[in-house]
């Protein structure tokens, strides 16, 4: 690789960075590009994975009064979604590359269209059925993330409303704290039995800390609406790509 390709993976990891901050869709900018590098839709996939660690490092950095004061809870929620991102690098791990070629189009679309529809799942607030519904959501969307993930901090984000009586921006900032643990743990097992391209993930994970802790700033310049509809546009532009290609 050489330093140029480096530059500009790195570039693409801030983007993946401050997109995946606000909007909870990092993989959508950066999966494609690592399939414009070359690399197969699994090993685009781990590596993607293995980067996109350093999002939720660099946001979590800013998070200390979010995660703070939460008690036994916020252990429950960390083992969940630590056993979801597992289970979730379990089933990319014993699938093969076909299947997961096949099945990425439709999980892009659907992290675009739940993108698109956000304002309208948020508009569905309404804490009284948290519990239950909270810890299951939360496993499953882990699953999701440990699997693919495109679009998994727009369903945290989701549930979080939908099931507590979180803040906006809470929500935003546990989604990034959920995300980073559920990757962290796929990460692990992609590490030791995936084809990581360790070389990207440096690249992209070098940009994607400097996105991430720069997202907050970030996100107060750039209208949410404009980088939602851009981002989940893109997202089924990619998706209909993936199919037909």
């Amino acid at each position: 690789m050489s330093v140029w390709e480096f530059v500009g993976l790195a570039v693409v990891g801030y983007v993946t960075g401050v997109v995946g901050f606000v909007t909870g869709m990092a993989s959508i900018v950066s999966f494609p590009a690592l399939l414009a590098f070359g690399l197969s839709p699994v090993a685009a996939n781990a590596t993607n994975t293995v980067s996109l660690i350093a999002i939720g490092v660099g946001a979590t950095a800013r998070a200390g009064e979010e995660i703070k004061g939460r008690g036994r809870e916020l252990y429950e929620w960390i083992a969940l979604s630590a056993v979801g991102g597992a289970v979730g690098a379990a089933l990319l791990l014993i699938g093969s590359d076909a299947v997961f070629a096949a099945v990425v189009p439709f999980l892009v679309a659907l992290g675009g269209v739940a993108l698109l529809l956000q304002p309208r799942i948020l508009a569905l607030h309404d804490h009284r059925h948290a519990g239950i519904f909270t810890v299951v959501g939360l496993f499953a969307v882990s699953i999701y993330v440990g699997y693919f993930g495109a679009g998994g901090g727009v369903l945290f984000v989701a549930l979080l409303l939908l099931t507590r009586a979180e803040s906006i921006h809470s929500a935003t900032v546990l989604k990034s704290f959920f995300l980073g643990i559920a990757n962290l743990v796929a990460a692990i097992g992609f590490a030791f039995f995936a084809p990581v391209h360790w070389g990207v993930a440096a690249a992209l994970a070098l940009g994607a800390l400097a996105g991430g802790w720069s997202g907050p700033p970030v996100a107060k310049l750039i209208p949410a609406d404009v980088m939602r509809i851009g981002v989940g546009v893109g997202a089924l532009g990619l998706a209909a790509w993936l199919f037909f290609r």
